[in-house]
């Protein structure tokens, strides 16, 4: 496992993968900025409501004006942090096929190659992961207030889910869905330490954005080493 993250790292920022990173990062930078300018035009909006209604001459307006535009940079920071994740993921959502074709081609050019989601299906998938994404990162910043789980909780929730997801995705490129969770659930020890490894990059600020590539070609690695032992022990 340790050895196919390792390879997986190696690998995030070589060409093909470089080229996938900047174009999602350019999609994921586009979407906050959008978000980010709704959320100015909402509080100028706002104010100049309260100006209008009030006064300009008004002295506490134009402390509320003050004092409401030091919260909403301060809130903008931290929900614009926390949106880079989901956004990163529903982006990388939709390269995964393509990274996935990449790995198979470089590093498994003798195996027949994974089989890419109908697009309906490919669609769902990254709608479902991308809501994993955000519930796991949202139930995790609750129980970050809560003394004495707080940090363990993130990566336990992410580790979970973001295993579980991710390692999915590559058995399904190979096996029909219901086969390829059940190879999850007889593994899932494993699954789930290899979930931790991703949570732990997820939580590194900047790595945080290359998450959902190394994630997948993490996955495809890990997928192909616990394939090939599954057959060494049916042949045996």
């Amino acid at each position: 496992m340790f050895q196919a993250a390792a390879r997986a790292m190696s690998e995030v920022f070589e060409p093909p993968f470089r080229a996938i990173f900047w174009k999602m990062l350019g999609f994921t930078l586009g979407i906050l900025v959008v978000i980010w300018i709704v959320l100015q035009w909402l509080v100028t909006h706002f104010l100049g409501v309260a100006a209008t209604e009030y006064g300009n001459g008004a002295g506490w307006v134009g402390w509320i004006e003050w004092s409401i535009s030091i919260l909403t940079g301060i809130g903008a920071v931290f929900a614009l942090g926390f949106l880079i994740a989901p956004i990163s993921a529903l982006f990388a959502g939709l390269f995964q096929d393509e990274i996935a074709d990449i790995v198979d081609r470089k590093d498994y050019p003798g195996d027949r190659p994974g089989t890419a989601l109908p697009f309906s299906q490919a669609v769902m998938q990254t709608i479902k992961f991308t809501g994993v994404v955000i519930l796991g990162n949202l139930f995790a910043l609750i129980l970050l207030l809560v003394p004495g789980i707080n940090l363990v909780a993130f990566f336990l929730v992410n580790g979970y889910l973001l295993g579980r997801e991710f390692f999915e995705f590559a058995a399904m490129r190979f096996l029909p869905p219901a086969e390829a969770k059940a190879f999850r659930k007889a593994r899932g020890g494993t699954v789930f330490l290899a979930g931790l490894i991703i949570a732990c990059l997820l939580a590194v600020p900047i790595l945080n954005l290359v998450t959902p590539i190394f994630a997948t070609i993490f996955m495809l690695h890990l997928f192909k080493m616990l394939a090939a032992e599954r057959q060494r022990q049916a042949r045996v």
